[in-house]
């Protein structure tokens, strides 16, 4: 089962006819409580219920998903784009609590660059990477946290390429001055996770019309970008808290700058000579001796 095109909500409501008690008291849990079910492993969910584990899996398999993991990845990408903040902090809440923090959340960041390295298209990754290499002009947008990583990219490709520009969304208008004139030759990348940003998504819209490409970097097949993508690139990010999990999306932006920095190893060496003999001229970086700074401690 797809679940980039099925909503699991409508499949639960039209199949509750046909079900068993035990599965009709499952559906009705999901969709009355899909943000927290969606982080439930099967026994959770089972005991949450009253039913057992082998019910639940069952459940999932009757409704024609490959098994339980399957069904929660298509909850999860249900519920990503619907959680509202505050859901988020109860199930950040009911998922940490009593917990040790730090080490439950690094290794779920692992676990999210594990997964992305499984599942990425890596022919769509190289044809990313050829397209960025011959791009005219490149439009990076974000909005909300994703501007971190906008800017992170533009920040790069400004030393890979002639024309990199961040677009800004502060407005929608001043998001259209800025990518008025784009079109066919240029690239707009835009990077977006739930709850995704209405700006993104009418930014892509736009560029798809004005036939520039469009990549998207984004969770699925089932985000909005996704519609107006002509290469797409996913990276798992279903943090159960409040501050999204951006760790495996910054893991495979940075594999994407030193793929296209790598076809373009000539012209970036060249332009990191220029800038390093600027950053001596102007003194943009500190620079510090450790030995001599032992010294100056030392009263002679």
């Amino acid at each position: 089962m797809d679940d980039s095109t099925q909503n699991i909500a409508v499949l639960l409501e039209s199949r509750m006819g046909e079900m068993s008690k035990g599965h009709r008291k499952i559906a009705r849990y999901i969709i009355d409580h899909y943000d927290k079910a969606a982080f439930m492993t099967a026994s959770k969910l089972g005991t949450e219920v009253g039913i057992s584990e082998s019910t639940v899996v069952r459940f999932a398999t009757e409704l024609g998903f490959e098994g339980y993991p399957e069904m929660q990845k298509a909850l999860k990408g249900y519920t990503s784009s619907r959680m509202t903040s505050i859901q988020r902090m109860d199930v950040m809440n009911t998922q940490l609590t009593g917990e040790d923090v730090l080490s439950k959340t690094l290794n779920f960041d692992i676990d999210q660059i594990r997964k992305t390295l499984e599942e990425i298209d890596r022919e769509e990754f190289e044809r990313t990477v050829e397209e960025l290499s011959n791009a005219r002009s490149i439009y990076v947008i974000g909005a909300r946290s994703a501007a971190v990583l906008a800017r992170y990219i533009v920040f790069y490709f400004n030393i890979m390429v002639d024309n990199c520009k961040i677009v800004h969304t502060t407005s929608t208008s001043e998001m259209f001055e800025q990518i008025l004139t784009i079109g066919p030759g240029d690239i707009m990348i835009g990077v977006s996770f739930p709850r995704y940003s209405k700006h993104t998504v009418k930014a892509f819209n736009y560029a798809h019309e004005r036939g520039a490409k469009v990549i998207a970097i984004t969770d699925s097949k089932a985000s909005p970008l996704a519609k107006y993508a002509d290469f797409l690139l996913t990276a798992h990010s279903d943090m159960a808290s409040f501050a999204d999990s951006l760790v495996a999306p910054m893991s495979l932006i940075n594999a994407l700058i030193s793929a296209v920095g790598m076809r373009k190893k000539d012209y970036v060496e060249n332009n990191f000579k220029t800038l390093e003999k600027i950053w001596d001229k102007y003194e943009v970086f500190e620079k510090t001796d450790s030995r001599n700074d032992d010294e100056s401690d030392i009263i002679p």
